[in-house]
């Protein structure tokens, strides 16, 4: 009896922790109205060396613009995060991850006045760009 009272205690202790942190399975599904039909972007830009100071404060005040895009509903700018694992490329100098309602609404994006000087304004800075399109499955 003393073992089922244990265990029991364990496993809402557990329960209760994996609700706290938002672990619990429920928590991890894509039921959230519309979530399915997610467009994701993502971009890797690698800049032409040597990448100097005045080149980092361009190319980041240029991304900071293109994500006022109206259609992009969330984004995250980001440079390689310093780990190291053998499946980890962090040979690339930014990251832009932007989300979309759906696909129009990416093509859309890709078409707007602000990414079309993005690109005229900063392809000078870049010597490789590599994008990973997604949906949800």
């Amino acid at each position: 009896m003393k073992d089922q009272n244990s265990r029991r205690k364990f496993i809402k202790k557990t329960a209760v922790g994996m609700a706290a942190t938002g672990l619990m399975a429920a928590g991890c599904s894509t039921s959230e109205p519309g979530i399915g039909t997610r467009f994701i972007h993502h971009v890797f830009f690698w800049l032409k060396e040597p990448v100097t100071t005045e080149a980092r404060e361009k190319f980041e005040k240029a991304l900071k613009e293109l994500v006022t895009i109206e259609t992009i509903i969330d984004y995250h700018l980001g440079i390689p995060a310093g780990t190291s694992r053998e499946v980890i490329d962090a040979s690339y100098t930014y990251s832009l991850l932007t989300t979309y309602k759906n696909k129009a609404d990416q093509d859309i994006y890709q078409t707007h006045p602000k990414h079309l000087k993005f690109i005229e304004d900063c392809q000078d800075l870049w010597e490789r760009v590599v994008v990973y399109d997604s949906v949800s499955i």
